[in-house]
């Protein structure tokens, strides 16, 4: 009775605009104090349990170092590279939207930075070149997804912390995944300017494309040394993470010129800000989930869903459905603290790699971003387009298709995400 009504009263105070991580804290204060066993003070020592955590540390300088690029101007060195090499394509500027933030992600590691950073650029240039609103919005917010995907990535982060999982072998297994989601989108432009009769927005030019990756080489190094350094174990994630704050404060201070103290101040403030939620998030999640837990809701979850089928496939298919629902009205964060120790336990009786169903997980939260009610990515980009909500809602839905196709072929292809991690790490 009392675990109905943790849920009852979670979904209630989410329903009235409340913050989720009030949300979570509050209905888990509300179990406790009726379930009159457990001292309140278990709430403030399982919230400092949930964020004391070494890896998350990475949280901070990765939405830093996004921050960052965005003001330093290296996104935009990052699109002029991007146009060069994919623009005289049909449909041009939305192969360089996807092709921007496949770089982008092995820098920032978020989709939202992803969409209020580059996306600004990529409307903006698409609105002047005569693209309709709707395609530029939908195309922005579906390569958007493909930042936590391919490493680094922030959610992957949580994930590893969460479930005890290595997340060197989580990034390099969204490597391929990521790579996937491009093409499967690339295809996705490529009929729309078929059907829409879209131009090429500029022919090849050798010497362009020189010179725009001599602008911007030293901007593409970041994923090199981001990605490199983990996979050679030079440096943990965290490590990287201030790796690639040092290298994003080294090109806009010493070598653009264009980070000014004023601009790190507003940058440093706007992270701190990021980093706050996250972590409250983090913190009030790490309660609702104790309580599941100690409650036993787990194994409870897990016999349910094995009484339906002990077959692998079926029992992803459930999974993959209720992950897809709860990324439409929780935020990712929140999400993967709470289904992680309820979900994990089942994938793994089934014979599911943890791994491999990290990168489930987060590609299915990912799609949520892009889903009504709690789509952050779709709020981000009508604010940063002046489209309305509704309409970057209807632009968006088509281009959930290839997202769905590849999550289709993650889920039961395992090679495709375990391949890299194996041949690297085992």
């Amino acid at each position: 009775m009392l675990l109905a009504l943790l849920f009852v009263v979670l979904f209630a105070l989410i329903v009235l605009g409340v913050p989720v991580a009030i949300a979570l804290a509050g209905s888990s204060l509300v179990f406790l104090l009726l379930d009159g066993h457990v001292p309140s003070v278990v709430v403030a020592h399982r919230m400092i349990n949930g964020v004391d955590s070494f890896p998350l540390l990475a949280v901070p300088f990765f939405i830093l170092a996004g921050n960052l690029m965005n003001t330093a101007g290296i996104t935009e060195r990052i699109f002029d590279f991007a146009k060069s090499m994919v623009g005289w394509m049909r449909g041009g500027l939305g192969h360089v939207n996807i092709g921007a933030s496949v770089i982008f992600a092995g820098m920032s590691g978020a989709a939202v930075a992803d969409a209020g950073g580059l996306g600004a650029i990529e409307i903006k240039a698409m609105r002047d070149a005569k693209y309709d609103p709707g395609f530029s919005v939908g195309i922005t917010a579906a390569s958007s997804t493909i930042g936590p995907i391919i490493p680094p990535s922030l959610p992957m982060v949580i994930y590893g912390v969460v479930a005890g999982a290595s997340i060197g072998q989580l990034f390099a297994a969204g490597f391929l995944p990521g790579l996937l989601m491009a093409l499967a989108l690339m295809v996705m432009v490529a009929i729309y300017a078929r059907r829409r009769g879209y131009p090429r927005d500029q022919a090849f030019s050798l010497s362009g494309f020189g010179r725009s990756f001599l602008r911007a080489f030293l901007a593409l190094l970041t994923p090199v040394i981001i990605v490199g350094g983990i996979l050679t174990g030079a440096f943990t994630p965290t490590e990287a993470a201030i790796a690639a704050c040092a290298w994003a404060m080294f090109l806009g201070t010493v070598v653009y010129r264009t980070l000014t103290w004023r601009r790190f101040l507003r940058v440093s403030m706007d992270t701190i800000e990021t980093t706050a939620v996250v972590l409250f998030i983090v913190g009030a999640a790490a309660i609702f989930a104790w309580i599941l837990t100690s409650n036993r809701v787990p194994e409870h979850f897990a016999g349910l869903i094995l009484s339906v089928s002990e077959n692998w496939i079926v029992v992803l298919l459930l999974i993959n459905l209720i992950l897809l629902v709860v990324g439409c009205f929780m935020e990712t964060v929140a999400a993967i603290t709470i289904l992680v120790p309820v979900l994990l336990p089942v994938a793994e009786k089934v014979g599911i790699d943890p791994v491999h169903f990290g990168v489930i997980l987060v590609l299915n939260l990912m799609i949520g971003l892009l889903t009504p009610p709690v789509g952050m990515v779709l709020y981000v980009l009508s604010r940063v387009s002046k489209v309305p909500f509704e309409r970057c809602v209807t632009a968006t839905l088509p281009f959930l298709v290839p997202l769905f196709l590849v999550l289709v072929l993650v889920t039961f292809v395992p090679a495709i995400t375990m391949w890299l991690p194996t041949l690297i790490y085992r």
